[in-house]
């Protein structure tokens, strides 16, 4: 059977067939993430704990499928952990220690837009660790990961895959949008001229951490519509999850006339009508 670090040897993502039309997408993706939401809910119900991993290179689609998980569930549910960079006192410490306190507790799910896999990607690559600190984190991780998981955590991670001309093909997008420039760091324009150096950094750290109770998922994301359904897809299909009734809601009949007045409207400030504007 073909490992996640075999498949990734490749520095050229399989583009797969053409880009799945928007009509067809947005109707599976609403389907899929209608089934997020019982998804959500079995977690809620059944106390589960449920820690989603998306990593990949700079400009890979990550954020935009985080998004799209995200976008129906609730807050106090499900949250979206991406971690600044760590302050001198998180420096100090052992290196999964900040990561632990955004793991969920029961009846939570957490997404983490990158997550203790910095280690191995941008802090080895860009020179923000030592060879050593490195070397540690590849050795501890596996067995990190075992204690999470022995304890019941269920853990999925996703490597989200894109050739060398479609990276640069985003990045130039986000140079020339102003719209899109926050997106853009020195380390995300210093990953053009590195790429070799992360696909080391890359086939390193799957042969350590890609293990049969912790493995790694490959997302084709040339096509971003297609690695977001994929993505969701195949996580809805890793987890036991089954629809939780829920009770029956009616809204209640209106309150009758108590007497209450409305102050007048001049008694307060109303944001102008802009919308009025632009008809």
């Amino acid at each position: 059977m073909t490992s996640a670090g075999d498949a990734a040897r490749s520095d050229v993502a399989h583009p797969g067939p053409r880009r799945l039309p928007r009509a067809t997408y947005e109707r599976e993706l609403l389907r899929l993430q209608a089934e997020l939401v019982k998804l959500q809910e079995w977690v809620r119900a059944e106390r589960e704990r449920l820690v989603v991993l998306f990593e990949g290179r700079d400009a890979a689609g990550k954020g935009s499928t985080i998004r799209r998980v995200a976008e129906y569930l609730n807050p106090r549910v499900a949250r979206i952990a991406a971690l600044p960079v760590p302050t001198e006192r998180e420096r100090t410490q052992w290196y999964f220690q900040r990561y632990i306190a955004q793991l969920p507790a029961a009846g939570e799910i957490v997404l983490f837009d990158r997550s203790w896999y910095n280690r191995a990607g941008v802090e080895h690559v860009m020179g923000f660790c030592t060879e050593d600190e490195h070397r540690r984190f590849l050795e501890q991780c596996p067995i990190f990961e075992r204690l999470l998981i022995d304890d019941g955590l269920l853990l999925r991670k996703y490597w989200f895959s894109i050739s060398r001309t479609e990276q640069e093909r985003r990045l130039r997008k986000r140079v020339e949008d102003p719209m899109r420039q926050w997106k853009l760091s020195h380390v995300d324009l210093e990953s053009v001229t590195r790429w070799d150096d992360y696909s080391r950094a890359r086939d390193e750290m799957l042969a350590a951490t890609d293990t049969p109770e912790s493995p790694w998922y490959l997302v084709e994301s040339e096509d971003k519509r297609r690695a977001r359904i994929n993505m969701i897809a195949h996580l809805l299909s890793s987890v036991p999850y089954h629809e939780v009734p829920r009770p029956r809601v009616d809204l209640p009949a209106r309150a009758g006339a108590s007497g209450y007045r409305r102050p007048p409207r001049d008694a307060f400030r109303y944001v102008p009508d802009h919308a009025a504007s632009l008809g």
